[in-house]
């Protein structure tokens, strides 16, 4: 990517500042109101540092007579990256308005899952800054196959909860939640399918 690398350097800054959201929101330890507040003020943070990189992408791209790869998918790439982002800060919220503290296996199972999307996407940028499409494809590959696998917990989580649990407000609850971490993961899906149309386009 030509132009001093600056739109590698912001899509990587976007692609950074995700993964150490995701590093956070799978190592923060929730035992209480208190912990809570602390970490969902933490997601805000990360969001809004997002935000402002993607900003900085559109004046950058209005500035810009060549780009090193087609504008609107510099664009789309920043925005679905962004949007994965969003969702992370959004799940926060939820566990916080809930007030829930008791973090089962299957929000565990999700989060694993989520993180290691993050690293994916990460790699994936620096690769296309190097114009590795065929290494790029690998990873895409990766995050359809954890994308998969949170549908498939999303079901067994929610199968459970109707099983499981007696009070109709914490079904509703947990429910929004896992849908929540569905939600991310569908947004990571996007960010493949949207390095899987640069590569097409590129390679």
């Amino acid at each position: 990517m030509a132009k001093k690398n600056k739109f590698a350097d912001y899509l990587t800054g976007i692609a950074t500042n995700l993964k150490e959201s995701a590093d956070y929101f799978s190592d923060y330890k929730v035992k209480s109101e208190k912990d809570l507040a602390i970490f969902t003020n933490k997601m805000k943070e990360y969001e809004h540092k997002g935000d402002e990189i993607v900003h900085q992408v559109i004046k950058e791209l209005n500035n810009t007579f060549i780009t090193p790869i087609e504008r609107e998918d510099i664009l789309y790439l920043a925005n679905s990256m962004d949007d994965v982002l969003d969702g992370l800060e959004e799940c926060a919220a939820l566990f916080e308005m809930y007030n829930v503290t008791d973090i089962n296996p299957y929000m565990l199972e999700f989060v694993k899952e989520i993180k290691l999307c993050s690293y994916e996407i990460l790699d994936s940028v620096e690769l296309l800054t190097t114009k590795k499409y065929k290494a790029i494809r690998e990873k895409v590959i990766k995050i359809n196959a954890m994308e998969s696998k949170c549908d498939v917990i999303e079901r067994e989580s929610i199968k459970n909860l109707f099983l499981t649990e007696k009070d109709p407000i914490r079904i509703i609850q947990f429910k929004e939640i896992y849908e929540s971490f569905e939600d991310i993961a569908d947004a990571c899906e996007m960010v493949a399918n949207t390095l899987e149309t640069i590569i097409m386009k590129n390679a």
